[in-house]
């Protein structure tokens, strides 16, 4: 009977639904930050030395939930959760494009039309960069994050998480770079910036953030912390 209550104690609370409150709210959290991404990267955000779009939060964002996801629910769930990121960040792209070419209201100001345009606006290859960077790096990261945990199991959190994400956001930015202006400028400083930005927050910010998402999770879920 203990067994039996301690089992019942570690299991996920689901709403009616059945879909667990953890993977719910992580859920909307990773569609959110899917959208906004895009929007952030317009800004270039000096870090020390460093200078890195700020796109790179939201993305960074991405990781730790996906992480979150695999650690809570496995790697399958949370592989899906990525797949399915794929719909708002596609719908955001097709609604920009849309709005962009509708015309503007007669009392709209010239410079606000200019800097909304400036600010969305974005070629082709831009575009086509962000959604093959997005979903090689986010599967990459899942994929390298569960593997660890089989050969760790539980332990080292901390670890796996920043392995994981140093190693998915180098080739985020391998891919990103590459599509995106490969034939337009020379990218290899460029290159060896974003990659050394985007290493130094994974290794700062990804481990105890994914500690924090990881126990929201087991709250939200009413699980008993292994």
């Amino acid at each position: 009977m203990t067994s039996e209550v301690q089992a019942a104690a570690r299991a996920p609370q689901t709403a009616s639904s059945g879909l667990s409150r953890s993977l719910f709210a992580f859920a909307i959290f990773y569609g959110g930050m899917v959208c906004i991404a895009g929007v952030l990267g317009n800004k270039q955000v000096a870090l020390g030395p460093l200078a890195v779009e700020a796109g790179i939060f939201a993305f960074l964002m991405l990781v730790i939930t996906s992480s979150a996801v695999a650690e809570l629910h496995g790697r399958e769930i949370a592989n899906r959760l990525v797949l399915i990121g794929f719909v708002p960040l596609v719908f955001s792209i097709l609604l920009t494009l849309i709005v962009l070419n509708l015309p503007a209201a007669a009392d709209m100001p010239a410079d606000r039309q200019g800097a909304f345009n400036l600010m969305m606006g974005a070629t082709w290859r831009i575009w086509m960069a962000g959604i093959i960077a997005y979903g090689v790096s986010q599967f990459l990261n899942v994929t390298i994050f569960s593997w660890l945990k089989g050969r760790e199991g539980a332990k080292l959190l901390w670890l796996r998480s920043a392995v994981a994400s140093v190693l998915s956001q180098i080739v985020d930015t391998l891919i990103f770079i590459t599509v995106a202006f490969y034939g337009v400028f020379p990218i290899g400083s460029l290159l060896v910036g974003q990659m050394l930005a985007k290493v130094v927050l994974s290794v700062v910010l990804v481990p105890p953030l994914i500690y924090a998402f990881v126990g929201i999770g087991r709250r939200l879920d009413g699980r008993v912390a292994a």
